[in-house]
């Protein structure tokens, strides 16, 4: 028993210690004794809080035998990325600048989860300070390696927590996304991911007092990671709603309207027309066929709109607000860590005033053009990555590397600037590695995305935890 809880759904593992099948210390006990095994050949965990998350297990216990009612996230060990502060636990972005950066209190993620009864059970890596590539390697804590094969990478930036679910040592991952930062590592660890609405979750991105730049505030969302969607939706109902540390945060109503049925999926299999490897688009198809089963209408479509004039804008908001900060930032970044974000910036270089203040204006545009699309088609289904899983750092070896891994993301960029949500869900294996698609509602619908990929989940199965392979 003590050395399957590991494997259980965070759902099922909070009602083991609710009812007392299971006590909360011997469910953190085993994801422990899991990260023990595994984590060495991974390395997803950077900051182990094995002690801290015992102590906090058996004031669960306590409260249990006390009679205290516990939340729906009882005694469930999460991991959280290091952007992302854990209370007396250094945020280091895997920066050596920021080794010693102690958070002085819980991130409004943690807390939300933690209100709910779970426990951070230790920090995840990433690129360090989330820009040396797309690749998960930090200056402070090296590789992570993908669990399904060390020759591709378990992708970026949020891909300790990634790799970290997929592999057992926790139901749950809170990483962010700006562009694809919680969907890839889902698709390439073969786990889900949420990526929510602009203003669905309450967060605080800020690296000392000040809080970051407009493009940085409207394109970061935290989002979380699980094994299976029923679990992304249980920490979707606990991470949204309102927060003073964060006036973004809308009061929107975790479920909308109903809306007539069937409901029509749009599927694009070529994002822009750029290409797309057979692999994803059978990905894609069988996907497809799976929300055809559970009585959606599908529709191949040309495109989403606008694919490539949100790319544009997005590049060119990004890279003039970043050149400011870039002498300062540059020489945090480790040996080589500035290799991707050069290569970006020869791409989508800094604007003038009057071109950044112009994109501004491209953005409503594009983001009124997609409510348009989604009067028509509430869903849309597409690649989180039109190319088959890459290898380690090769976004940052060369110019064409580059270029090809930024444009297998396109979907994920395009979508993230205009704001609206997407669940990333697996579809099954290829040549050994998992595949994935997302699910793109409109906004404030993260519920019609969790359905639909709860529909493709039911039909293809749930492909992990898995042990590390070679």
């Amino acid at each position: 028993m003590h050395n399957a809880l590991w494997k259980r759904s965070a759902r099922a593992q909070a009602l083991a210690v609710r009812t007392g099948e299971v006590s909360a210390l011997a469910l953190v006990d085993a994801h422990l004794d899991r990260i023990a095994q595994v984590n060495p050949a991974v390395n997803a965990v950077t900051q182990l809080l094995a002690e801290r998350a015992r102590a906090e297990a058996a004031e669960v216990d306590r409260r249990r035998a006390a009679g205290a009612e516990l939340g729906p996230l009882a005694g469930v060990p999460f991991t959280v990325k290091e952007t992302t502060a854990i209370e007396g636990v250094p945020t280091t972005f895997g920066a050596e600048r920021f080794r010693d950066f102690v958070a002085q209190r819980d991130a409004p993620p943690v807390a939300r989860l933690r209100a709910a009864g779970g426990i951070p059970i230790g920090h995840t890596n990433m690129p360090t300070l989330v820009l040396a590539g797309i690749h998960s390697r930090s200056e402070l804590f090296g590789d992570t390696v993908n669990p399904w094969c060390a020759d591709v990478t378990p992708g970026g930036s949020s891909g300790g927590d990634g790799a970290a679910v997929a592999s057992g040592m926790a139901a749950l991952g809170l990483g962010n996304d700006s562009g694809g930062s919680v969907r890839l590592p889902a698709s390439f660890c073969g786990v889900a991911a949420l990526k929510p609405t602009y203003g669905r979750f309450p967060a605080d991105h800020r690296i000392g007092p000040d809080d970051p730049t407009l493009a940085a505030q409207l394109l970061v969302v935290d989002g979380p990671l699980a094994r299976t969607v029923d679990d992304l939706r249980l920490a979707y109902e606990l991470l949204a709603g309102t927060d003073p540390r964060d006036p973004r945060a809308l009061p929107v109503p975790l479920y909308g309207e109903p809306l007539p049925r069937p409901l029509r999926v749009a599927m694009v299999t070529d994002p822009g027309g750029h290409g797309v490897h057979p692999a994803v688009r059978k990905a894609l198809e069988s996907a497809a066929d799976a929300l055809r089963d559970a009585g959606y209408r599908v529709d191949e479509v040309a495109d989403v709109p606008r694919l490539d004039d949100a790319l544009d804008a997005y590049g060119g908001m990004i890279c003039t607000e970043f050149a400011t900060t870039w002498p300062v930032v540059k020489p945090l970044l480790g040996e080589g860590g500035h290799r991707y974000i050069e290569m970006g910036v020869q791409r989508a270089r800094p604007v003038e005033l009057a071109e950044y203040l112009r994109l501004t204006g491209v953005r409503m545009g594009i983001q009124r053009d997609w409510a348009v699309f989604q009067e028509e088609y509430p869903l849309v289904l597409g690649p989180v990555f039109t190319d088959p899983p890459f290898a380690p750092g090769e976004e940052a070896r060369d110019t064409e590397s580059h270029r090809r891994v930024q444009n297998a993301l396109r979907l994920c960029s395009a979508t993230s600037f205009v704001g609206v949500p997407a669940v990333a869900v697996p579809t099954g294996v290829v040549d050994g590695l998992p595949y994935g698609v997302q699910l793109i509602g409109c906004s404030y619908r993260e519920d019609l995305c969790l359905e639909a990929a709860e529909a493709v989940e039911r039909r293809l199965g749930v492909l992990t935890p898995v042990d590390p392979r070679p």
